[in-house]
């Protein structure tokens, strides 16, 4: 039984077709890369996913079950984190996870022992104390991971997960993502960077319009558009941009003063 289904979820803004009748199955251990051009429907269905917005149609299942049959329960066992962090500024970076801690039911000793753990590998234990609203945007990205795993969730969903940190964190959170998908997790993450999706290899799904083009492995997703690159694939998904012509058109007018 697959961790996440989606099946014919389609979402409406009055007569506009923001996500049309996509499905797909996410198993434990999967990574699921959701992929395509701005505007092309990646964040309608993350918030789908996430139970803030409701489909115009379709259903969405958490190990079989829908999850609107209990939605508090199925946000429990989920880990998301947006695109951009939206955080309490306020509140110090510990008081935040203090607080998420105690929202999601955490032991105050596990709380305590974790958060330490997390902050040391994220680099921010010194800057435990200060308020978020100091933080950097790649601070805040790290902090809003953290409050989204520290609970062992089932499945993380990250909306273009590498926005907003450095090199560095970059390249810890590509091997944590692995990491936790070889310990069994489910993950989904929404990107419209193509080097992303090449990176973390397993499953995809091409996104164009609100609609899948195409679903599968690498190999299966290139053969179904007829590509032998996932660059060449993205240009077709990006109401096939002449890039070439694209961009000298952007030099002639820089340099046409």
């Amino acid at each position: 039984m697959p961790v996440l289904a989606m099946r014919d979820l389609t979402r409406r803004y009055g007569s506009f077709l923001a996500v049309d009748s996509v499905s797909f199955a996410i198993e434990e251990g999967d990574i699921l890369g959701y992929l395509g051009p701005n505007g092309s429907g990646k964040s309608t269905t993350v918030k789908m996913l996430t139970g803030l917005i409701e489909p115009t149609s379709g259903e969405t299942l958490f190990r079989g079950r829908p999850v609107h049959a209990d939605l508090t329960g199925y946000k429990r066992a989920i880990g998301y984190v947006p695109e951009e962090a939206q955080l309490y500024g306020f509140l110090t970076g510990w008081e935040y996870l203090k607080m998420v801690a105690v929202l999601r039911g955490l032991e105050p000793a596990v709380f305590k022992s974790k958060a330490s753990a997390l902050l040391e590998a994220f680099t921010l234990y010194p800057h435990r104390d200060a308020a978020i609203t100091s933080y950097s945007k790649g601070m805040r990205q790290r902090i809003a991971l953290i409050s989204a795993t520290m609970h062992d969730p089932d499945l993380l969903i990250r909306d273009e997960p590498f926005t907003g940190l450095d090199v560095t964190s970059s390249l810890v959170l590509r091997q944590v993502i692995e990491r936790l998908a070889a310990a069994g997790k489910a993950i989904f993450f929404a990107s419209p960077a193509i080097e992303v999706v090449e990176r973390l290899r397993n499953r995809f799904v091409l996104l164009r319009q609100g609609r899948p083009i195409a679903a599968g492995s690498m190999t299966e997703t290139l053969a179904q558009l007829g590509y032998s690159r996932l660059e060449d694939a993205f240009v077709q998904m990006a109401e096939e941009t002449d890039t070439a012509r694209t961009a000298a058109a952007i030099v002639d007018a820089i340099r046409s003063f």
